[in-house]
């Protein structure tokens, strides 16, 4: 069975397997709940489209070692709680 696109060439893209995976599993996370959230169904399976992003340079890691959208996210994500829970104490 081959695999298109090449593994080899995808790590290369990203610098080794271990980020390609991790990369890829953050990205199909996101696709996945975004799409849970608006109500609509998926044409393919968010691993692959996670991997088409990759193979097409729309998805790269940082030198931080985190893909590019998703710092944006946890940003946004570990301010929210810290918020409320200031308004908890006041």
């Amino acid at each position: 069975m081959m695999l298109y696109p090449p593994v080899a060439d995808l790590a290369e893209k990203v610098g080794s397997r271990y980020l390609l995976v991790n990369l890829v599993a953050r990205r199909a996370r996101d696709i996945a709940a975004k799409a849970e959230e608006e109500g609509e169904p998926l044409d393919e399976k968010p691993v692959s489209e996670a991997i088409e992003e990759v193979y097409a340079g729309k998805l790269v890691v940082d030198e931080n070692g985190s893909d590019d959208g998703s710092a944006e996210n946890e940003a946004e994500a570990t301010s929210e709680p810290a918020a409320e829970d200031s308004a908890d104490k006041d």
